[in-house]
């Protein structure tokens, strides 16, 4: 495993990071174990969470991976080994809180408390907020996200919550903290308040990043590296498009988007082309599509970690083993030809 730097904290974090959304849902505990067991010999030790998880998001489901989670730590013995990520909820989800979700100084007290419990930890290491209050472009909302809002209270909110951050981090519930779901100027507005009032910095941006998705790039990729807030990229292999097992309206059964009751807006006529070339690309090289798509975001700067998911070891052990493959000049430049091609197919 190799292992980089998460932003200024001191801490090394395994450049493949284990993720956990499906557990609870698509995955049992048991299988959360076995994942987590593997992925831990393998040489990961940042795992990421959400109180959100499992998905796809509901009543039921809510908690649910922290508690898997929690469950593993109390019956391995340990925490010590793992370096934890989870994310406090934005506003959206009316089962959380009672719908008053808004990340502000009440909310994070009461979400902290609600983690560690679910975790059986007294602490978490990098505790994230899952999206901003003010919205986003993520999730599919880029096309008419308008970032209209109240500058002046939206700065406010950012130190309210920075304070509030900064007395958990005293108290030692929570040791560092970052982003999700930014965009550029809000990435730069959380650092410019922290360093300005003396408050804690965010170390990590964890953001949608890969090879049919580089929204990234290149104002938040600049951020990233030269400013130390690295990317946690989520969503490597594009929800599992990149695979092709999507391609011309096909749905597995058992699959995440088959049993997802969302619109997936990543599906399209333009992706189901690029994911085609990227395939194409792929086999050209006689590599596996899915490594390849993982070692091109390995392989970037401005990358902390690359989150991966797996619904069964097989996928596991194959995401993982993207660790040891480079990729070469002709396959980047195979890429950047496919990318032109299709800059933003969704």
């Amino acid at each position: 495993m190799k292992y980089k730097k998460l932003g200024r904290t001191g801490l090394d974090v395994s450049l493949i990071g284990l993720g956990t959304m499906t557990w609870g849902r698509q995955n049992s505990q048991d299988e959360g174990f076995e994942q987590m067991d593997y992925a831990l010999n393998q040489g990961i030790n940042f795992f990421d969470t959400a109180e959100m998880y499992a998905v796809p998001p509901t009543a039921d489901t809510y908690g649910k991976t922290e508690a898997i989670i929690g469950n593993w730590f109390a019956a391995r013995k340990n925490r010590d080994k793992v370096i934890l990520a989870t994310k406090i909820a934005g506003p959206a989800l009316p089962w959380i809180r009672g719908g008053k979700s808004t990340i502000d100084k009440a909310n994070i007290l009461l979400a902290v408390e609600d983690s560690l419990r679910r975790l059986k930890t007294d602490y978490i290491d990098l505790y994230q907020l899952h999206w901003p209050n003010r919205g986003s472009y993520h999730f599919g909302q880029i096309w008419g996200y308008a970032p209209d809002f109240d500058k002046q209270a939206v700065e406010d909110n950012f130190i309210e919550v920075l304070e509030t951050l900064q007395q958990l981090i005293q108290d030692g519930k929570i040791r560092h903290i970052g982003l999700s779901n930014e965009t550029a100027w809000g990435t730069s507005k959380w650092l410019e308040l922290a360093e300005k009032h003396g408050l804690p910095r965010m170390a990590s941006i964890q953001n949608e990043y890969s090879l049919m998705a580089r929204h990234f790039e290149p104002d938040l990729s600049e951020i990233a590296l030269h400013e130390e807030c690295g990317l946690l990229a989520w969503s490597p292999l594009t929800r599992g498009l990149i695979s092709g097992k999507y391609l011309k309206g096909a749905m597995p059964k058992g699959t995440r988007l088959e049993i997802d009751p969302r619109v997936e807006h990543r599906i399209n006529a333009q992706t189901d082309a690029a994911i085609e070339a990227y395939i194409a690309l792929a086999n050209e090289h006689q590599l596996d599509v899915c490594q390849m798509a993982l070692a091109f975001v390995n392989q970037q700067a401005f990358v902390t970690s690359n989150l991966i998911g797996a619904t069964t070891m097989e996928q596991l052990k194959s995401n993982i083993a993207s660790i040891d493959l480079e990729l070469l000049p002709d396959v980047l430049d195979g890429i950047n030809q496919i990318r032109r091609q299709y800059p933003m197919p969704f």
